[in-house]
């Protein structure tokens, strides 16, 4: 049927109001978050003694001379338990071809080198007057051993359940609809790069080493979903800063993405007195191990912080990689641990689908103990920032073309992903030409970071 042209313009109008309100809102916060930029956080390890248990009340204590929650997530009040304390866990179970190469740990296969560099370090006792040595640790195996190191990659799928101020639920936010797709993304299958037909951090891996390991090396991830847990999160819980202000602030706040998901924002201090207790219980059970790379899995969810003592609110991590350990144990046990979501398209901008979790799991195998210290680097494209530690994700995450498309197929099933290109060794070896594949920085946008870093300039 041929419709009237007042028609067909009413319908054109409305179909521009429907794209408008799809697009991203990553430039149009949610209410009350005063900022609104994604990005992520280097964590303090946890004491897994440490970590207190859930109570019927909670309320979250910042520690003297903190003005924010922000970064707060560990060394708080909030994590201050006996010390000391029992856990019955279940033994590890052990897997894969090799062994922890750091004597007095537990923990996943490791390997270690350092480079020189002209770079000044923030460490003194790293330079002698010319140069400075970085060490590094990183997982699998010495790549001019050759051979594949296979790391378990063990998941617990959380999902949230939202409540009201009454208790009464607000709202389920399942993660399952997204579960195949986290397994079957390039983090876990295969895709074809210029170093090979690979995973993507072991795509990293090898093109930061490329004309030095040899050819058969890998560091593969076996990805299982091991737990399904569901937190529940209060609609408002208290916030204490040092002076006794008492804020009351919400637990979670809630948008709409483009594709109809729910999008979650979750208090930080809220998360980590949750997200961490469950941890816990995963080691307990034995599903999180030492042998292995673990990680909790959220649908939509992003942490926001409180700003200040007047209640305002900033916003977004998206992810971050630590260890557990129990100092009580020899050899003392390290469970490497990430957090990550999923993130639906137009959340923010293109970071998306698996854009948090590519970042965290590059980072954990080029730096797993979060100690590599690097000569201090300024963030790309800025008059400052600086960091000093071999976070590959970081210096990409800044820049506009900071995620690559990648293809996957699983039988008749193809989706586009979108993980982040990486900064490579070389990047953070100021002052040296890069030796990495083709003398690139980044990977696999190697145009992404077409020089090496610069030096912090204070």
């Amino acid at each position: 049927m041929k419709l009237p042209e007042r028609l067909k313009l009413f319908f054109i109008a409305m179909l521009l109001v429907v794209c408008a309100a799809s697009t991203s809102f990553a430039q149009n916060p949610p209410p009350q978050l005063k900022v609104f930029k994604p990005g992520y956080v280097k964590m303090p390890n946890i004491n897994i003694n440490s970590v207190q248990s859930p109570s019927s009340s909670i309320r979250l204590v910042l520690p003297k001379g903190a003005t924010s929650t922000r970064g707060l997530f560990v060394t708080d009040a909030n994590s201050a338990g006996s010390g000391g304390g029992s856990h019955n866990r279940a033994a590890n179970k052990r897997g894969g071809k090799a062994g922890p190469s750091i004597v007095g740990l537990d923990t996943v296969p490791t390997f270690t080198g350092a480079f020189a560099s002209p770079a000044p370090s923030i460490d003194i006792f790293q330079s002698d007057g010319f140069t400075t040595v970085s060490p590094f640790v990183m997982i699998g195996n010495p790549p001019q051993l050759g051979g594949t190191t296979t790391i378990p990659a063990k998941m617990t799928a959380v999902s949230l359940q939202l409540l009201k101020a009454d208790g009464s639920v607000f709202a389920n936010v399942p993660f399952g609809p997204f579960e195949d797709l986290i397994e079957d993304s390039p983090n876990f299958r295969n895709a074809d790069y210029s170093v090979g037909d690979t995973q993507f951090g072991d795509a990293v891996q090898r093109a930061e080493f490329f004309n030095m390991m040899d050819e058969d090396w890998h560091t593969l991830l076996s990805p299982s979903i091991v737990n399904r847990a569901t937190l529940q999160i209060p609609a408002t819980v208290q916030v204490q800063f040092a002076d006794g202000t008492v804020l009351t602030v919400p637990g979670y706040i809630t948008q709409t993405a483009a594709d109809g998901s729910t999008v979650v924002f979750l208090l930080d201090l809220l998360f980590n007195f949750l997200d961490f207790n469950q941890a816990v219980n995963d080691i307990n059970a034995g599903d999180f191990t030492t042998d292995a790379i673990n990680y909790h899995v959220y649908p939509n969810t992003f942490l926001f912080s409180v700003a200040d003592e007047q209640g305002d609110l900033s916003c977004c991590v998206l992810g971050f990689h630590e260890y557990i350990f129990d100092p009580t144990v020899t050899p003392t046990p390290r469970w490497i641990y990430a957090f990550a979501s999923w993130i639906s398209p137009g959340t923010f901008g293109g970071f998306q689908d698996v854009t948090a979790l590519s970042h965290e799991t590059s980072e954990a195998l080029n730096d797993p103990f979060g100690n590599n210290i690097v000569p201090t680097w300024q963030f790309p494209g800025t008059s400052g920032g600086c960091q000093a530690n071999l976070e590959t994700g970081d210096p990409v995450e800044v820049l506009p073309n900071a995620t690559v498309p990648i293809v996957t197929r699983e039988k008749h099933e193809v989706f586009q992903y979108h993980p982040q290109t990486e900064a490579l060794l070389q990047w953070f070896e100021i002052g040296n030409p890069s030796n990495a594949i083709g003398g690139a920085y980044s990977y696999p946008n190697t145009a992404a970071l077409p020089q090496a870093a610069t030096p912090c300039p204070f």
